[in-house]
């Protein structure tokens, strides 16, 4: 044991994805999803809520439940909308890595865990049972459940019966990077063998949409759907409030081989460090977002220069944005930043809080599976300050190895993932 214990340490263990799943405004699955931006579709729409007092107009809904036929009601019945997304993106995450058959089949489930993170958890349903109580007198059991931030993390753990380490990370917008991150970092360093990591959210009610409102950091676009979200543009004016989930399956390369599994790509490098600046603007100095990249890149063991596409962060705010472009520069040094493709696909998609992160990671995925680069929708007007290559409005057609996804958050959250083709 010892000696496998050394071995560990002196060779960290290849971490690959071999399952994802997502539900968005863009499609109820992964597939759908990633089709709606290839036909150049924006998942968000306009939705007046002025009678609440909410200045934004645009949102990215999504209409219908997702399936969750199947998992039992003890489970079903107690989860918030943002888990139940969650939980039906973890589905179909473990129907592409394993499809009829079981994790126990192939692993101890001791050694399988979850991670899924979330921002706001169950505000919405929190504050309707609760109104509900004081009209009726009659109270839900299962409030406290609707307000705990680990109820997807529990959900995801009971379906399956995977005994390994679980958390739920609670990191604003950098929330899925996160967790994706620590789940490769479990696997690497042998605390597991399978984890099952991403993040969920959904805030449609008055109140919790106020909340962000009031601040200042929503879409002020009235009118022009092409201006409520384009981000690195001279028109950005805040982002788009989405809701929607994604969820990854990672594992150990060489037990996934060995069931034979099917390899979707392979997580390379994590990055996490902190601005230690502000709750809501990031740090002029962006020391930890260089350091983040640089981080990401180091643990990989590649060179800026063997970056093929960069998803970034591009909220279509102006602070970030600018920031984000700053800090992509001085991390890669200007020569390979200027050189180096990169788009937001919060363009589609608007902002899917805690989820866009593992939601950008499945797009990395994608891209490199279709070796295509997605293209920043909306940007017709580019800000001359944001003068990356944000690969304008027409998807890009290129040999793609090895990307970076970027996620920023709330509270000075930095977080990038290097994802590779794995093969």
């Amino acid at each position: 044991m010892q000696k496998d214990v050394l071995q560990t340490a002196d060779r960290p263990r290849r971490v690959v994805v071999t399952g994802y799943g997502a539900v968005t405004p863009l499609g109820m699955n992964s597939a759908e999803s990633w089709a709606a931006i290839m036909d150049y579709t924006p998942g968000y729409r306009y939705c007046d809520k002025s009678a609440a007092g909410i200045k934004s107009r645009f949102y990215g809904l999504i209409d219908h439940e997702p399936s969750l036929k199947g998992v039992p009601a003890a489970i079903r019945r107690r989860l918030p909308r943002y888990a139940r997304l969650t939980l039906a993106s973890a589905r179909e995450a473990m129907q592409m890595a394993f499809g009829d058959d079981k994790p126990e089949q192939f692993y101890d489930l001791r050694d399988c865990g979850v991670i899924m993170g979330t921002g706001w958890a169950g505000q919405d349903e929190t504050q309707l049972h609760y109104e509900d109580y004081l009209r009726t007198g009659m109270g839900s059991p299962f409030g406290c459940f609707f307000s705990m931030p680990n109820s997807a993390t529990a959900a995801v753990s009971l379906l399956w019966g995977l005994r390994g380490y679980q958390n739920t990370p609670v990191a604003a917008c950098a929330t899925g990077t996160i967790a994706v991150g620590d789940a490769f970092e479990l696997i690497r360093s042998g605390r597991a063998s399978m984890m099952l990591a991403g993040a969920g959210e959904s805030l449609r009610s008055d109140s919790a949409v106020w909340n962000i409102d009031v601040l200042g950091a929503l879409a002020s676009e009235q009118e022009e759907i092409t201006r409520a979200c384009c981000p690195f543009s001279l028109h950005r004016n805040g982002f788009v409030l989405s809701e929607g989930a994604a969820v990854l399956c990672l594992e150990e390369r060489e037990s996934a081989l060995a069931r034979g599994a099917n390899i979707l790509g392979e997580i390379l490098g994590y990055g996490n460090f902190s601005d230690a600046f502000d709750f809501t603007a990031p740090a002029g100095d962006k020391i930890a977002r260089v350091q983040t990249i640089r981080h990401a890149l180091e643990q990989a063991g590649i060179a800026a220069s063997d970056l093929d596409y960069i998803n970034a962060h591009g909220t279509s705010t102006p602070l970030n944005d600018l920031n984000e472009t700053e800090a992509i520069k001085i991390a890669l040094g200007e020569t390979v930043a200027y050189a180096t493709p990169c788009s937001s696909t919060k363009s589609y998609t608007g902002h899917l809080i805690a989820a866009a992160g593992s939601f950008e990671s499945i797009v990395c995925l994608q891209a490199l599976e279709h070796q295509i680069m997605p293209a920043t929708c909306h940007l017709d007007a580019p800000d001359p300050a944001c003068d990356l290559d944000y690969v304008p409005n027409v998807h890009r057609p290129a040999l793609l190895n090895t990307t970076l996804n970027l996620s920023f958050g709330f509270g000075g959250a930095n977080a990038a993932l290097v994802i590779g083709r794995g093969k």
